[in-house]
């Protein structure tokens, strides 16, 4: 599972011009799921993701939870994170998860988030989206659970 997390102070997701999903300050989460990752996986990502120490404290220093700032998440699925462009020009997906376990762990995540933030939006899963944010910092990680 592979997610990019940046920290802003606003984002918002639009399928054909309509505004789905929106949130203040706090995280977007691209969120992609691979072949073979598993629900242990998402409870792994989202642990580390919870806990990240991003968000300047009153020094300006990188000392606070998204908890500790009330922050709000988008999560937005993104299957193109696991693209490979080893091979010509074009990339290919087949590392992506086949899209019912996608979209299965995809909303597992999301419940996870849920359990533990008070404002979680998303984006709609398979769906072409437009996705709007203002990254605060800026400030972009990128996670991928075998690295964690």
């Amino acid at each position: 599972m592979r997610a990019v997390v940046q920290c802003v102070s606003e984002a918002r997701v639009d399928i054909e011009g309509q505004t789905v999903g929106a949130i203040g300050a706090g995280y977007a989460i691209l969120l992609g799921v691979g072949h073979g990752d598993t629900e242990a996986q998402a409870d792994k990502l989202w642990a580390k993701i919870s806990k990240l120490r991003v968000f300047p404290d009153e020094n300006g220093k990188t000392n606070l939870s998204l908890r500790d700032v009330s922050g709000d998440v988008l999560v937005v699925s993104q299957f193109t994170l696991f693209a490979s462009c080893k091979k010509g020009n074009r990339p290919s997906f087949t590392d992506a998860g086949a899209p019912d376990e996608a979209e299965r762990l995809y909303e597992y995540f999301v419940n996870l988030a849920r359990r533990d933030v008070g404002r979680v939006e998303t984006g709609q899963f398979g769906a072409m989206m437009d996705v709007r944010l203002v990254n605060h910092g800026p400030f972009t990680l990128i996670l991928d659970t075998d690295a964690l």
